[in-house]
């Protein structure tokens, strides 16, 4: 057994404990948490700064890894795009190796479960071998009608391919995905488990198609040469689009939410679905240079969970650095809130509360060690140590 003292302990299912105690066993299981009333026997490591669970990264694509510091930053999600098909191709042991070294900064940043995006077989023997507990979002891509069937049925073939890890079949993002598509992915996720994760609104460029089928993503087809007369203007914002074509089955996870305003997040709560949102804060400053409005999803009754998106656009796979960005943005969302978002969160979403997610007798939540704060605030000095 091991015991630890720090100046506070963020169980996060209940009230953080001044100069706490935290025991795990070889494995790393909680044995016991404690306040300085009930020290427990034996050694004690004492420290300084917060001790808290491992972390929960809902938001990443490790198959990207290698088109670090590839991608040109700050030209807006249009040109992302067109970079990323540019760019994505590699040799399989490059494009392998790079995912191996993603897996290992992750590990090395204290996190311990990953939703990860794939849409290719690559990162499957990494994953297989991993520390870190990863379910696989299969994502889908087909906006035109016709492709449907097409689509969705070579997604459930590489789906196949990654059981038994844990995996799912999902939509890309409203500006990527048809109708058609959308129906078929929610017909599998109304008859078996299948959580959904899917990009919302990380542009104006998105809503404007939507409402008034103008903006980037018209040069963006073009330039794939797809016909999109099919498509016909829906007067409303792209979330608001398409939430009725979601299941009500299954827990979805909307991520980046760069232009999501308050009607958008009023309008999903008048349909019966499992909305979860995920903040990359980092990766929309690298593609759009700029921020969702964090503060309005707070309070309103959502779980809300943190991602790192992928090396191509971002520096690093650490939640501590998206939680960072976001509290000196937002200095108001306290440093135990942001920890609640980045552990059990996370780990409700992925389904593995159970085990990770708080500093509870019995879990193997993963142990993290927060120094460098100026009290209870992160500052650009604090760090993340794993100690378990």
């Amino acid at each position: 057994m091991k015991s630890f003292k720090a100046d506070y302990v963020f169980p996060v299912f209940t009230d953080p404990i001044k100069n706490g105690f935290v025991t795990v066993d070889d494995r790393g299981r909680i044995i016991s948490v404690s306040d300085h009333n009930n020290p427990p026997d034996g050694p004690v490591e004492h420290l300084s700064g917060i001790i808290c669970p491992g972390f929960v990264n809902t938001h990443c694509h490790v198959e990207l890894s290698h088109l670090k510091d590839k991608i040109q930053p700050r030209t807006g999600l249009i040109n992302f795009i067109k970079e990323v098909q540019a760019f994505r191709k590699a040799d399989d042991k490059q494009a392998q190796d790079a995912i191996q070294k993603a897996d290992e900064e992750m590990y090395a940043n204290g996190i311990v479960a990953v939703g990860d995006i794939s849409n290719s077989n690559l990162s499957i023997p990494v994953k297989a071998k991993s520390k870190i507990y990863y379910h696989t979002f299969v994502e889908t891509f087909g906006f035109l009608p016709q492709r449907a069937d097409e689509v969705f049925s070579k997604s459930m073939e590489l789906l196949n391919e990654f059981k038994p890890q844990s995996c799912s079949i999902t939509p890309h993002a409203p500006y990527s995905v048809s109708k058609e598509l959308f129906k078929l992915i929610k017909k599998h996720s109304d008859q078996e488990h299948n959580l959904i994760s899917i990009h919302n609104q990380e542009c104006e460029d998105e809503n404007k198609f939507y409402r008034y089928k103008l903006g980037g993503f018209l040069d963006l087809y073009d330039h794939f040469g797809m016909d999109i007369s099919h498509f016909k203007p829906q007067a409303r914002n792209s979330l608001q689009s398409i939430i009725p074509l979601l299941t009500n089955k299954q827990q979805v996870l909307l991520v980046h939410n760069t232009c999501t305003n308050l009607k958008d997040i009023y309008f999903t709560k008048r349909f019966d679905r499992k909305i979860n949102w995920c903040f990359c804060p980092n990766a929309n400053l690298y593609i759009e240079n700029h921020l969702p409005k964090v503060q309005l999803f707070v309070d309103q009754g959502f779980n809300i969970t943190l991602g790192t998106d992928s090396l191509a656009s971002n520096s690093s796979l650490c939640i501590l650095s998206e939680m960072r960005t976001i509290q000196k943005k937002f200095p108001a969302i306290s440093t135990e809130k942001l920890i609640q978002w980045g552990t059990i969160n996370g780990a409700t979403l992925l389904g593995i509360d159970d085990e990770k997610g708080t500093l509870e007798p019995g879990k193997i939540p993963g142990l993290n060690l927060l120094t460098g704060l100026d009290g209870l605030k992160i500052t650009p000095e604090t760090k993340v140590k794993k100690l378990a």
